[in-house]
């Protein structure tokens, strides 16, 4: 009886407690695809999924993926019916004899993202590039019609 706490001497705290939850639906649900059914991006089962920033200027837009550790030649960019799609392999280090990890919080495996580009992205002029870990795909903007003033003459 000496572990029992005396009521009201503890302050519950709701927001552990949905911590808790959320991470109970991580890893229950972690793994399993994401469902768009608005747009046409794909439905697919990774690993891990990389952050991604999204900016634009007048010229173009840039996305901006966060994939430290992999080797350019494991990352492929697509574009297939107006979707981009970002997929790599973040591998593993090999287990070396003598070393302990004490903590892995990194995560390993497959990844895969995917955007639906907007209308006005040139999709033949995509480029990309790496640097310090980061991925930078460059959509270019194409040209926009600019809209024309039609004078109406009334009878």
């Amino acid at each position: 009886m000496s572990n029992l706490i005396p009521w009201g001497t503890t302050r519950w705290d709701p927001f552990k407690d949905l911590e808790e939850i959320g991470d109970r639906f991580n890893r229950i649900f972690g793994r399993l695809p994401e469902y768009r059914p608005v747009n046409r991006e794909a439905l697919t089962v990774a690993d891990w999924m990389p952050a991604v920033n999204i900016s634009e200027d007048d010229k173009e837009y840039v996305i901006k993926a966060e994939v430290p550790e992999v080797d350019k030649k494991d990352v492929k960019i697509s574009v297939e019916d107006g979707v981009l799609s970002i997929q790599g392999e973040r591998k593993k280090e090999k287990e070396e004899k003598g070393k302990k990890f004490h903590r892995i919080e990194s995560s390993y495996g497959s990844f895969f993202r995917s955007f639906t580009l907007p209308e006005n992205v040139a999709q033949d002029k995509l480029t990309a590039d790496f640097k310090d870990g980061i991925l930078f795909v460059h959509l270019p903007k194409t040209e926009q019609p600019k809209p024309k003033a039609i004078e109406v003459k009334v009878a």
